[in-house]
C-alpha cells in the first residue's frame, strides 16, 4: 500500500462568511436608519452660509416641522395652530435653553411658515431657530473660482 498524500493547500480566500455578514449589515443598517430622524421629515431650504444648531439635535429639544402641504408638526405629533401655543409654552417651562427650532419644507407656503413663527412668538418664545441644509457646490465651480 502506498502512503495516502494529502491535497495542496488552496491558495484562494473563501469570501462567502464575508458576504453573509455584509449582506446582514445592510440590510440592519437599512432597517434602522429611517429610524434615526429626528422629527418629520421635509426638504429643507438650501442656503450658502448655514450657522450650526446643534442643540437642535438633542433629545429634549423643541421642534416644530411644517410640511409641504401646511401641516404642522410639534417633534413628531401633528398639531393646530391653536393647540400649538399651550404644548410648547408647556415644553418650555421648566428649560433654561427656551429655543424653538422650526423646519419648514422648501415648497411650503410662506405665510403657513409665518403663521407658526407668530404662533410660537404667541407663547413667548423669544429665540427661534430656522433649519436650514447647506448647498454643496460641484467641483467645477470651486475650480472656477480658483
Amino acid at each position: 500500500m502506498g502512503k495516502y498524500k494529502a491535497p495542496p493547500p488552496v491558495a484562494d480566500i473563501n469570501v462567502t462568511p464575508m458576504v453573509d455578514v455584509m449582506l446582514v449589515m445592510l440590510i440592519i443598517f437599512m432597517v434602522i436608519t429611517p429610524m434615526l430622524s429626528k422629527g418629520v421629515s421635509v426638504d429643507l431650504v438650501k442656503t450658502k452660509n448655514p450657522i450650526a444648531m446643534a442643540d437642535a439635535d438633542k433629545d429634549d429639544a423643541v421642534l416644530v416641522a411644517v410640511t409641504r402641504d401646511g401641516r404642522v408638526y410639534l417633534n413628531t405629533t401633528q398639531m393646530t395652530l391653536d393647540a400649538l401655543t399651550g404644548k410648547v409654552k408647556d415644553m418650555l417651562t421648566n428649560k433654561l435653553n427656551k429655543v424653538v427650532y422650526i423646519k419648514a419644507d422648501s415648497r411650503a407656503r410662506f405665510e403657513k411658515v409665518v403663521e407658526v413663527v407668530d404662533t410660537v412668538r404667541a407663547a413667548g418664545v423669544d429665540n427661534l431657530g430656522l433649519l436650514t441644509e447647506q448647498i454643496q457646490q460641484s467641483s467645477r465651480q470651486e475650480e472656477k473660482k480658483n
